[in-house]
C-alpha cells in the first residue's frame, strides 16, 4: 500500500466528520433563513392585528363624534340627513377631519346603509359611487366589522415580502350612540377606513433584512473558522499519517538491512579469505612469470578482478553495516577542496570543468570529514558519468537558517522519471558495472549526520543533488 493510499484511509473518518459539520452548518443556516421569513410573517400578522384594533378604536371615537356632533344637530336643524346638502357635507367633513386629525388614516368613506352609495369621502371623486363596498359592506350592514389586507406590486415582490404598497381596509357599522355609553344602537351607516401600512411594513422588512445579513455574516465567519479548523486538522492527520508511514518504512528498511548485513557479513567472511589467497597467489605468479614470460597478462587480470571483487564486498559492508561517524568541527569547503584536488588530473584531460561558489561566510558543521569526502566524491563521479562527453559541474555552498546547503548541478540529460523514483533503492543501477549501492551509502552517511539529501531534475537540463546539514552551534 502506498503512502497516498494510507493517507486516504486515515483521512476518511475525518472527512465524515467534515461532511456532517458542513451539512449541519448549512442546515442551521437554512433553518435560520426559514425562521427569518416566518418572523416576517408573524410580525406582519401582528402588525395587521394592531392596525385592525387601531382602526376599530378610531371608528368608535368617530362614531361618537358623528352621532353627537352631526346626527343630533342635523336632525334638530334640518329634520333629516342629506349629505348632498353642502352645509351638511361641510359639517360632516369638519367633524371627520378634526376627529382623525394626526392619526395615520389615508381615506375615510361613509356609505349609505340602504343603497351601498358612498355619501362622504376624503376623495371627492368617490362621492356618489355605488356598489363599491363589496362583501365587507354587507357584513358591516349586518353589524359585523371586517378588515382586509391589500398588497400591490408584482408577484415576486409580494411573495418575497416587499410589495410596492400595503393597505388595511376596515369596514364597520355606524350606530346610534349615547354619550359615555357603549355603542349598541341600530346601524345608521357604514364607515370604511383605509390605512397605508407600507412604511410600517417596510420597517419590518428592513429589520428582517438586517437580521438575515447578520445571520449570513455570522454563518460566514463560522464557515471560515470551520474551514480553517478542517484544513488544519487535515494537515495534522496527513502529517501524522505520513510520519507513521515513514517510521514504518524506516523500520522495515532497518529490518531488511539487518538481515542483509548478517548475510553480507557471513558471505564476505567466506569470500575474503580465499579472495586474499587468490590475489596473493596471482601476485606471486606474476613475479615468477616476469622472468619466463613477461608478456603474459593473465596474472594482472586476476589481480585486477580480485581487487574489483574486494571493492564490491566493501560496498556491501558499508551499506549493510554503516559505521557511526566520528563527529568533529569541519569546514565543508575544505572537504570539497580535497575532492577537487583528487579529481583534478582527470578533469582537464577529459573535458570537465567544476565551478565552485559560495555566498560568503559559511559556518562550520559537526561531521566526519572522511565520510563527507566519500559522499562528495560519489556525487561528483556520478555527475561526471552523467556527461560522457565532458561538461560543466556547478558546486554551490550557502548558509540559511542554521543550515549549510551544498548543491551539485550537472548539465547531462537528467534522470528519467521512472528511474528517479527508484534511485534510492539498494542494488538499483542503470550502469553496466556497479552495485547500485553508491547513492544508498551517500544517503546513510548524510542521515547519520542529521542531514538530508535530495535529487531532482533541473528545469532545462541536467540533475541537481542537494545536501543539507545542520550548522555547528556554539
Amino acid at each position: 500500500m502506498t503512502s497516498t493510499q494510507n493517507s486516504e484511509e486515515k483521512a476518511k473518518p475525518f472527512r465524515l466528520v467534515k461532511y456532517f459539520t458542513f451539512t449541519s452548518l448549512a442546515t442551521i443556516f437554512a433553518g435560520t433563513m426559514v425562521l427569518c421569513f416566518l418572523n416576517i410573517h408573524w410580525a406582519r400578522t401582528l402588525q395587521f392585528k394592531q392596525s385592525e384594533d387601531y382602526a376599530h378604536l378610531l371608528i368608535e371615537n368617530l362614531n361618537h363624534q358623528i352621532y353627537t356632533q352631526f346626527q343630533v344637530p342635523v336632525y334638530y336643524l334640518f329634520g333629516k340627513i342629506q349629505l348632498r346638502d353642502k352645509r351638511q357635507f361641510e359639517l360632516m367633513d369638519r367633524i371627520v377631519r378634526n376627529t382623525l386629525h394626526s392619526f395615520k388614516v389615508e381615506t375615510v368613506n361613509l356609505y349609505d346603509v340602504q343603497n351601498n352609495i358612498i355619501s362622504y369621502s376624503f376623495d371627492p371623486d368617490l362621492v356618489g359611487r355605488k356598489d363599491v363596498g363589496g362583501q365587507e359592506y354587507l357584513s358591516a350592514v349586518s353589524g359585523k366589522s371586517t378588515s382586509k389586507l391589500i398588497q400591490k406590486g408584482d408577484f415576486w415582490k409580494v411573495w418575497l415580502g416587499f410589495p410596492e404598497a400595503i393597505k388595511v381596509y376596515t369596514f364597520a357599522p355606524l350606530r346610534e350612540a349615547k354619550p359615555l355609553t357603549p355603542i349598541s344602537g341600530k346601524v345608521l351607516g357604514v364607515v370604511e377606513i383605509v390605512q397605508d401600512m407600507s412604511e410600517d411594513y417596510q420597517t419590518i422588512f428592513n429589520f428582517q433584512i438586517r437580521i438575515v445579513i447578520t445571520c449570513a455574516i455570522v454563518m460566514g465567519i463560522l464557515l471560515l473558522i470551520l474551514i480553517f479548523v478542517v484544513r488544519r486538522g487535515e494537515k495534522i492527520i496527513q502529517h501524522r499519517t505520513l510520519e507513521r508511514i515513514r517510521l514504518k518504512e524506516q523500520l522495515s528498511r532497518a529490518e531488511r538491512l539487518s538481515a542483509l548485513g548478517e548475510m553480507v557479513a557471513g558471505i564476505s567472511h567466506e569470500i575474503r579469505n580465499p579472495l586474499g589467497i587468490i590475489r596473493s597467489s596471482a601476485e606471486l605468479l606474476k613475479k615468477k612469470m616476469a622472468k619466463t614470460d613477461p608478456s603474459n597478462s593473465i596474472p594482472d587480470i586476476i589481480v585486477e578482478e580480485a581487487g574489483r571483487l574486494n571493492n564490491i564486498i566493501t560496498d556491501f559492508l558499508d551499506y549493510a553495516r554503516p559505521k557511526a561517524p566520528h563527529m568533529a568541527p569541519c569546514h565543508i569547503d575544505e572537504v570539497l577542496k580535497k575532492n577537487l584536488a583528487f579529481l583534478e588530473p582527470q578533469l582537464g584531460a577529459q573535458g570537465y570543468q567544476i565551478k565552485k561558489h559560495d555566498n560568503g561566510d559559511i559556518p562550520m558543521v559537526m561531521a566526519d570529514s572522511d565520510m563527507m569526502y566519500q559522499v562528495f566524491l560519489n556525487i561528483l563521479i556520478n555527475a561526471i558519468q552523467a556527461m560522457p562527453g565532458g561538461g560543466e559541474i556547478q558546486v554551490g555552498i550557502e548558509a540559511a537558517d542554521d543550515r549549510v546547503i551544498v548543491s551539485f548541478k550537472d548539465k547531462g540529460e537528467g534522470i528519467p522519471e521512472d528511474t528517479l523514483q527508484k534511485i534510492w533503492d539498494p542494488f538499483f543501477t542503470t550502469k553496466e558495472t556497479g552495485t547500485g549501492l553508491g547513492l544508498g551509502i551517500v544517503k546513510n552517511i548524510v542521515e547519520a549526520h542529521n542531514g538530508s539529501v535530495t535529487i531532482e531534475n533541473r528545469p532545462i537540463y541536467g540533475a541537481e543533488v542537494t545536501i543539507t546539514l545542520p550548522a555547528k552551534t556554539d
